[in-house]
């Protein structure tokens, strides 16, 4: 089964929480704070695997969760941070926030990692607030969240030739007859409903992968057909070979044909129309082929190069893959692209800045103050509200943010409701 495109929910793993523990021997009289830190939670790596050609692996399981890191324990020993969650990918997948159709990363390299959900970082035991004017603090941090998110994984298959064409012009006849692929053949329309991939070796030694695609019809590039579910994949190709069936078996006009496909996929990206194209007349063994070519060469206002085959009797095969191999080693690392498009890794950076913006001030139905905020969320998380050391230094950082002059400013007053994720406070001037 083909899967091109899923959406996964992903989430990092916790920090461990700090502790809170004291050192007490019998002959060390001061022993002080001995709580070590929490481990840092396992983050969520995609990684490049050329092994792979479909995302089928995500069609049965679409949540993927990390472990959170171990606790810290007494004497000051840290807890073990939990190993990354790797998930593998084939190349050509790109991946977006759902939320906010942001690319995360765009991986198309063999072993190429990108980290979308980071876990988070261990809670500090007490041992680590220890100052000259606080020498024994008896609080610590819980572990930081880890970053939950969903995500689109979209692949693009990673091929040097794409073919396009109408339904039923040999497309998957050709790749059949010069890789080791063997694509469904039949004689009615969409017998290809999948792109089928195949490795192409000319007698020169010279190789390149070559992808069959569904066929085109008019409409595609708005969704007609099965045309707008797979042009995505025609984006990574650096030839394209265009096949028209020049028989006219089926009715049409071999230039309406070519008029059509071509506007079809300007429409769907308009850097496709400067990508290099073969045009090839197929079908030259049958009858009225010979005259089929001719007008349509004089229907051409451009001056096109068309390469007449034959798929049937192999006629000018090899010629063609020769064109093809020689167009791609003239066209090495050229931009066709108006804007060039960015690949490789792109990671977004959560910046936990101190600013005024980071938090929003809302109200309840029953008048109660809401808090939210990434920033003031997650020092929330991190507290232990259960020792009131932890909850008064909650309260400074509250102080340090902003909050409570902005609670003023909305017309807090003694005793009024404030909540953050569910838990309450009174506000106290």
């Amino acid at each position: 089964m083909f899967i091109d495109q899923v959406k996964i929910s992903l989430k990092a793993g916790d920090g461990g929480n700090g502790l809170v523990a004291f050192r007490r021997e019998k002959y060390v009289p001061f022993g002080g704070p001995a709580g070590g830190d929490g481990g840092k939670g396992a983050s969520v790596i995609f990684e490049v695997d050329e092994g792979l050609r479909t995302l089928l692996d995500f069609r049965f399981q679409s949540k993927f969760k990390a472990e959170k890191g171990e606790n810290g324990q007494s004497s000051n020993m840290h807890g073990r941070g939990s190993d990354d969650l790797i998930l593998k990918v084939p190349p050509g997948t790109i991946i977006k926030n759902i939320e906010n159709e942001e690319v995360l990363a765009d991986l198309v390299e063999h072993g190429q990692r990108a980290t979308v959900a980071k876990g988070g970082r261990g809670g500090r035991g007490n041992s680590r607030f220890a100052s000259a004017s606080n020498p024994a603090p008896d609080f610590c941090e819980n572990g930081e969240p880890g970053e939950e998110l969903e995500v689109t994984l979209e692949l693009k298959l990673m091929a040097d030739v794409g073919l396009v064409g109408y339904p039923s012009v040999g497309k998957s006849t050709l790749l059949s007859i010069v890789s080791k692929a063997k694509p469904k053949i039949g004689a009615y329309h969409f017998t290809t409903i999948k792109p089928n991939l195949g490795v192409v070796q000319t007698n020169d030694g010279r190789g390149f992968v070559m992808a069959d695609l569904p066929g085109l019809i008019e409409g595609a590039s708005e969704g007609v057909g099965l045309g707008h579910q797979f042009l995505r994949h025609i984006e990574r190709t650096r030839v394209i070979v265009h096949i028209i069936d020049m028989s006219g078996m089926e009715g049409r006009d071999p230039y309406d044909d070519y008029v059509t496909i071509n506007r079809e996929l300007k429409s769907y990206n308009e850097n496709l129309s400067r990508r290099p194209q073969i045009v090839v007349a197929n079908k030259m063994d049958l009858p009225d082929s010979e005259t089929q070519l001719d007008m349509f060469k004089e229907q051409l206002e451009e001056d096109v190069k068309i390469l007449p085959i034959s798929t049937v009797t192999r006629k000018n095969v090899d010629q063609l893959l020769y064109e093809i191999a020689d167009l791609l080693d003239e066209t090495e690392g050229m931009d066709f692209d108006s804007v060039e498009e960015e690949t490789g890794v792109h990671r977004v950076v959560y910046k936990h800045e101190k600013s005024r913006d980071h938090f929003v001030i809302t109200r309840d139905d029953d008048g109660a103050y809401v808090v939210s905020g990434n920033s003031i969320e997650r020092l929330f998380k991190m507290t232990d509200f259960n020792r009131d050391a932890a909850v008064r230094r909650f309260a400074r950082q509250m102080r340090s943010m902003g909050i409570d002059d902005a609670l003023r400013e909305r017309g807090a007053s003694n005793g009024d409701i404030v909540r953050i994720l569910g838990g309450e406070f009174e506000f106290v001037e």
